[in-house]
């Protein structure tokens, strides 16, 4: 789909009529779920569902046979009834998003795809969960966030992150004030996809140096944004979790931000060791830098650091750090240090009994419920966050002005970097409400 289809796909579904949403379902009732992309990530949502006795999966869809393939054999082995599947091309989502039998539906498809469907789905009257980053454009998180203020239709991003264990025992305790004032956080996405972004189809982590039409998986569509865009491509998994420690959009704001990126090597470098000076893509040049800097101003007085590093031989990272006044967490080395608290004066200690003693109550209540759940038990939650939304008749614990502002970090640094390094404002996306919204996010163990 090209950019200039998908934005008019989006500007036209934004002009639906409106669709309420069905009154909230009883306590006994199942949640009924559509699923529209069941490749590899779609699966894993596919697969949490599936284990729970209080939803029903009543649709899937995708282009892919294969895709379509894999799913269906899930219901196989866990005994379920096997949905109906909308295959038809690339448009069939629309008819899913019909149905009157599904009262959320998850959306894990290529990122230029989130926002068309999402609205579609939205527009019919659908609790919304779409896979992260949420959006591409600036234009695209407005039209998240008009079409919510429209129809009443909630939107969630899927940011699993939020979830991690330790990321929650920090919430945890930047909430009783153990990090006194907050100041600062440092955050982003440091993970070397040189693998994952080509694909020759012979191996999934192979060493093949195709990607598009020849590659397979997330190659068909996921390094092309390297090869037009030189941003911050992928902040929300860093991001998530720091706007929660700030409460961003519930009493704090985003303001500005400026964004610098290095030279681009990594990628061709790739190509190049793999495929030979030869190659066809030895000739592609890629906008994207292999790391990417971006700062973040806050209302509050507060500052954040996302990177973006994907392009690099490196062990994966997320880079976490939190500072306040009172002392600070780094994960990279599992230490924390507390003024007054900590055994020792001026010297690191390990944060494990931190996390004991802090451990979320959420994650003390269904930690075993999450053993089954990939990326260390967060894709339970995030999907369990979303269900028990649309059980309750409420808002997603991370809303559709998460899923706008977050998400608009992407463009916005694409602009910083094309103006030098320029500061760009960052929107409000909630209209002035942040001033009074209050926190949804990891309240207690239920929601």
């Amino acid at each position: 789909m090209k950019r200039r289809d998908f934005i008019s796909t989006t500007a036209a579904a934004a002009a639906l009529p409106y669709i309420p949403l069905r009154s909230k379902i009883n306590s006994s009732s199942k949640v009924r779920l559509g699923f529209i992309g069941t490749g590899l990530r779609g699966r894993t949502h596919v697969r949490q569902a599936l284990f729970r006795e209080d939803v029903e999966i009543t649709a899937i869809c995708d282009i892919d046979p294969e895709a379509i393939k894999y799913t269906l054999e899930l219901f196989d082995k866990m005994g379920k009834p096997k949905p109906e599947v909308y295959a038809k091309g690339e448009y069939d989502f629309k008819n899913l998003c019909k149905r009157q039998d599904i009262d959320g539906i998850v959306i894990a498809t290529p990122w230029e795809w989130h926002v068309p469907m999402a609205l579609e789905s939205m527009n019919a009257g659908k609790y919304t969960a779409v896979e992260v980053s949420a959006t591409v454009t600036l234009q695209e998180s407005w039209d998240l966030v008009n079409t919510f203020e429209r129809t009443g239709s909630h939107c969630m991003i899927l940011e699993n992150v939020c979830y991690r264990r330790d990321i929650m025992a920090i919430l945890n305790m930047i909430r009783k004030g153990l990090f006194g004032e907050m100041l600062y956080a440092h955050c982003g996405y440091q993970h070397d996809l040189r693998e994952v972004k080509f694909n020759d189809g012979k191996h999934f982590h192979g060493h093949g140096v195709e990607f598009g039409e020849k590659a397979i998986s997330e190659a068909k569509w996921r390094t092309q944004h390297s090869v037009d865009r030189n941003g911050d491509i992928y902040p929300t998994h860093g991001l998530g979790p720091v706007a929660h420690w700030f409460d961003i959009n519930r009493g704090n704001k985003f303001n500005y931000l400026t964004s610098m990126a290095t030279k681009s090597r990594g990628l061709h470098k790739y190509i190049v060791d793999e495929g030979g000076e030869d190659h066809p893509n030895a000739k592609v040049k890629f906008k994207l830098g292999d790391i990417v800097t971006t700062t973040i101003s806050c209302e509050n007085g507060e500052n954040i650091v996302i990177i973006h590093d994907t392009n690099s031989p490196r062990p994966y990272s997320l880079g976490f750090r939190a500072q306040g006044t009172e002392g600070l967490w780094m994960r990279d080395g599992n230490t924390i240090y507390l003024q007054g608290v900590s055994e020792k004066a001026h010297q690191w200690e390990s944060f494990d009994k931190y996390q004991e003693k802090y451990d979320h109550p959420l994650w003390r209540k269904f930690s075993n419920d999450a053993q089954n759940a990939g990326h260390g038990g967060i894709d339970f939650f995030v999907l369990r966050g979303f269900i028990e939304s649309i059980k309750r008749n409420v808002a997603p614990p991370i809303d559709v002005y998460d899923a706008a502002a977050w998400s608009a970090i992407s463009p916005l640094s694409e602009l910083s970097i094309a103006r030098g390094s320029s500061p760009v404002e960052i929107p409000d996306f909630t209209r002035g409400a942040w001033k009074n919204n209050t926190r949804i996010f990891g309240l207690n163990d239920e929601y």
